[in-house]
């Protein structure tokens, strides 16, 4: 196999790595919520049936904005019925998932929640623009963060909650471009209520960052006129537009599987020239950056056949769905996606991993029984850990493979992100399934002088995972061989296998 090469070189950097790039994502879907971050009764819950050991594990993963309460979920939501005492919130059905909603769990909790991660965990609240509109917006945003006074901050304070919550980055609606949303509109429509809704939520607070619903994904056929037709309304009224992508092998094609990465750079790419010809042609000095604010490996097929099969009458509360386990070559393809958008952290300042727990989630947790980690876990917490700084400029010069999707695609996929301490973490992705990777990394100007640790996620069996009955069945491991000498990196990445080569 040749050797696949790159230059590391402080001169030549992306940009600095913003820590919402390592935000979640928890909506009231399956048991993301109920049984997931919330189960009273558990016996790791605390007073409030927080989970304590899902707590720890999400601290763990490093998350940091956690965006709420959806999602589809959220074209549906009266933020009215998750405030107040528990016992006298309302019931109602969710449309969007076909399940019954008790808002057990509701905005206080959620604060609660975010607040029992830490200091690093910050709210990404969406507003309802599928049903509901400008007022509730206002409503919702004042009840929130109104310190007194007033009708709804008084509300708040009578409820339990006497300091504002101070949610700073707010989604004007979610997918709106999708047939499926609840309240679905065309750009046009879109764009003059998004508008409406962040000149409003300014007018109460000019220090709100607004993220506009960009397109569910590259493969709508309305996608970049959506993002052009959109932008022509908000551009100098949002912050941020919003990009989601979820990737699962098709017809068994895991070559193009293992190359999704390819699709989410080219859709990110896409995305940033409609946002910078848009502000061209309104001749602004602005520049709006995206919310990468639903990722991740989701095998959609298994859910459509899926909600083929429902009862029309029957609305359960807290179903099984979307629960996918993850295998070694979802998690391979999934640090891939997390390279994918290191490699753009000029332009990605925020991104939530969709979701947290259960839904198609790095933690699992069964009802009154134990939490643990998915194969997906271990590459997300340790980017989050350790791809903080400023990412370098990756330029790979590796060896190809032909895919059917992608046409010829490199094996080797990686990035590289500079820490303040002057460390460095090389982030790599062998995509090839049977063959060892050669690398060699020229490292000019770092001062680097020793390996501190290779750690690899790979397995003999690239199905291997995680259950219940075997919750540790993949963890990574250290790799060996890897040696720094005379300014040069040289290693073997195994096949199918992530990579963590972190240099000081």
């Amino acid at each position: 196999m040749r050797t696949a090469r790159f230059t590391l070189d402080p001169a030549f950097t992306v940009g600095r790595v913003d820590p919402r790039l390592f935000g979640s994502f928890v909506e009231h879907l399956g048991r993301c919520v109920h049984t997931g971050i919330h189960e009273p009764g558990h016996p790791t819950a605390d007073a409030a049936g927080l989970r304590g050991d899902v707590l720890e594990l999400v601290r763990e993963l490093g998350v940091t904005a956690v965006r709420y309460p959806g999602g589809n979920f959220v074209s549906g939501y009266k933020w009215e019925d998750s405030v107040g005492p528990v016992e006298d919130r309302p019931r109602r059905l969710d449309l969007a998932w076909h399940s019954t909603e008790t808002n057990r769990f509701g905005l206080s909790e959620y604060m609660d929640f975010l607040r029992k991660l830490g200091p690093q965990a910050e709210p990404m609240m969406a507003v309802n623009l599928g049903t509901r509109g400008v007022a509730e917006a206002l409503e919702l945003q004042e009840y929130a963060n109104h310190p007194s006074g007033t009708a709804l901050s008084d509300l708040r304070a009578s409820h339990g909650d006497q300091d504002p919550y101070g949610i700073r980055l707010w989604c004007l609606g979610n997918e709106m471009d999708g047939p499926w949303q609840t309240g679905h509109k065309t750009a046009e429509e879109y764009g003059r209520i998004a508008a409406e809704t962040a000149r409003a939520m300014r007018q109460q607070d000019p220090g709100v960052e607004l993220v506009a619903c960009g397109s569910s994904g590259q493969s709508m056929p309305t996608f970049a006129e959506w993002e052009a037709k959109v932008l022509a309304e908000t551009y100098d009224l949002v912050d941020y537009i919003s990009l989601h992508a979820y990737y699962e092998p098709v017809d068994g094609d895991v070559d193009s599987f293992l190359a999704s990465a390819v699709d989410m750079e080219s859709f990110i790419e896409n995305v940033v020239a409609t946002c910078d010809h848009v502000g061209a042609r309104l001749k602004s000095r602005k520049r709006i950056n995206l919310s990468f604010d639903e990722w991740n490996v989701w095998y959609m097929s298994r859910w459509q056949e899926q909600a083929r099969t429902f009862e029309q009458d029957d609305w359960p509360e807290a179903p099984r769905l979307l629960e996918d386990n993850y295998s070694v070559t979802d998690a391979v393809v999934f640090g891939s996606l997390l390279i994918a958008l290191l490699r753009h952290a000029d332009r990605v300042t925020v991104a939530c991993l969709a979701q947290l727990v259960n839904v198609i989630a790095p933690i699992m947790t069964e009802p009154g029984g134990p939490a643990w980690r998915q194969t997906t876990f271990f590459p997300f917490a340790q980017a989050s850990k350790y791809g903080r700084g400023e990412v370098l400029d990756v330029r790979v010069d590796s060896p190809t493979y032909e895919t059917a999707r992608y046409g010829e695609t490199d094996l080797l996929h990686a990035t590289a992100v500079h820490a303040e301490d002057g460390t460095v973490t090389v982030f790599a992705v062998n995509r090839g399934r049977t063959a060892a990777l050669p690398l060699e990394v020229a490292l000019g100007g770092l001062g680097l002088t020793s390996v501190i640790e290779h750690s690899v996620l790979a397995d003999a069996d690239p199905d291997a995972r995680n259950t219940l009955d075997d919750p540790e069945r993949v963890t990574p491991r250290t790799a060996g061989g890897t040696v720094l000498a005379d300014g040069r990196l040289t290693t073997v990445l195994e096949p199918l296998s992530w990579n963590v080569i972190r240099l000081a």
